[in-house]
């Protein structure tokens, strides 16, 4: 699309998004609000159970003012997190977050903001969202990397990608937390919690057509939605800047028509990199370690360089579209992934931002607002819900997996064809799957039903053992 046309686009979108309701504002209704109360669970290494916790899941309340949306918020997720299997001592806490979110987004015309450690913005089920880093540099004095949450710093050049050195850490989620410490750092203060994140496309490990982390063997979980590479991905969150995270599929043109195509970055590995001495633009700067089976390709973020004529996105890895939550356009974020499905640099957001970073995490609302009511919004028809049941035929379990993001609870009954109900659970707002175990049931078929409060849909499955 032409610059010219972009630019009529993007002005057409300021104008509809200030003329908008605040009240049908997708910055006000898109959040994941708990009227239910769900609670979190988690995983203890070596225990495939989920262990119930009595944090409340997902968003507790969202207000609204002329300018702003504040979200309430756990950092808890319905679906299931943990465990860390790289030694992070911290569990994934209740930290009553209020985030404050800009409803008239605009360009940052001046100098661009960087993205920063600990949040960038926030997903609907109100879970923090970071950039590609982890703290840690590199440090030529030591010749070893130094920083993050422990301790230490580095010497900021070449910055270690969370993505890459953590993949051991994150849970099947793709999530994990940062440890929280009251008295100040270690060896000082002392461990009290931890802020769940993600730094990436947040479907789950095992859903992606190439697993790269095997942890969801016996950690199953589901994250926040699927990828569906027929369908224009899900409205995933917010940056700090207002402009909306999507998925990592979109519409081929930014106009919307062109049909479903992955959306992919820009970035690429520098070609015929073997030392880290100079930048990608040639800047000469402290060396780094030579690239190795230790220091790969791809560790530190410096690794990368940004080609204009690589990719759909630009350099803050958006781009002016059509989406459905905004059918006249928007400028807006996506969660990459290369073509096997595994999250691509710089995953989400940055490494700045392209608006105006108005957004933050506060401790407090010092404006006017209105509580927005979820009572008022609409429920999904479930026949218009793409479900997923599998294996088809089954024999020790059947999965019953909602192909997007789920914004409400769903409850999940399995019937005999004689209409008797064998096993009843609920896929819960924020998560997409649930199971039944089937093994101490009779081979034969049955009806799987998955309803709401308005509607109903069934699928037939056989069991057989």
């Amino acid at each position: 699309m032409k610059k010219t046309v972009l630019l009529a686009l993007a002005l057409t979108s300021a104008a509809a998004i200030s003329a908008q309701e605040k009240s049908t504002n997708p910055a006000v209704t898109s959040w994941m609000i708990n009227t239910t109360g769900l609670t979190g669970s988690h995983y203890v290494t070596g225990n495939s159970t989920p262990i119930s916790d009595s944090y409340d899941a997902n968003v507790q309340q969202v207000e609204y003012s002329n300018n702003y949306s504040y979200i309430s918020a756990s950092g808890i997720p319905a679906y299931t997190v943990g465990p860390y299997q790289d030694g992070n001592p911290s569990q994934a806490t209740d930290n009553s977050f209020i985030f404050k979110i800009p409803l008239n987004p605009t360009e940052n015309t001046g100098t661009l903001t960087e993205t920063e450690m600990g949040t960038i913005g926030v997903f609907i089920n109100g879970v923090s969202m970071y950039d590609y880093r982890d703290g840690v540099s590199y440090s030529l004095s030591s010749g070893a990397d130094a920083g993050g949450p422990l301790g230490g710093n580095g010497d900021e050049v070449w910055n270690r990608d969370a993505i890459v050195a953590e993949n051991e850490g994150f849970d099947c989620s793709k999530g994990h937390p940062s440890p929280i410490f009251s008295g100040g750092p270690p060896p000082q203060g002392t461990l009290s919690g931890g802020h769940y994140h993600h730094h990436q496309n947040p479907s789950a490990f095992n859903l992606d057509l190439v697993e790269v982390s095997d942890v969801c063997d016996l950690y199953v979980s589901d994250g926040l939605y699927v990828i569906d590479s027929t369908q224009h991905s899900p409205l995933l969150g917010y940056a700090f800047d207002g402009f909306p995270v999507y998925g990592p599929y979109g519409y081929a043109n930014a106009n919307g028509t062109g049909g479903i195509k992955r959306i992919q970055s820009s970035y690429q590995l520098r070609t015929n990199m073997t030392q880290r001495t100079h930048y990608y633009d040639g800047t000469d700067v402290t060396d780094g370690p030579d690239v190795s089976s230790t220091y790969p390709l791809g560790y530190y973020r410096e690794d990368y360089e940004f080609n204009t004529s690589l990719g759909d996105l630009d350099e803050h890895n958006g781009r002016f579209c059509v989406t459905p939550e905004y059918p006249a356009g928007i400028y807006c974020y996506f969660a990459t992934v290369d073509e096997n499905w595994n999250s691509a640099f710089p995953y989400m957001v940055g490494p700045t931002y392209y608006g105006n970073k108005l957004g933050a995490e506060v401790t407090l609302i010092t404006e006017s607002t209105t509580v927005y009511n979820p009572a008022t919004a609409s429920v999904i028809d479930v026949e218009n819900v793409q479900v997923n049941v599998f294996p088809n035929p089954a024999s020790d379990l059947i999965a019953i997996q909602l192909m997007n993001s789920n914004t409400e609870n769903f409850e999940v009954r399995l019937f005999d064809l004689q209409g008797k109900l064998i096993s009843s659970t609920m896929i819960k707002q924020g998560s997409t799957i649930a199971y039944f175990d089937t093994k101490t049931i009779y081979s034969g078929q049955y009806i799987v039903e998955i309803s709401n409060e308005i509607s109903k849909t069934t699928k037939k499955i056989t069991v057989q053992h």
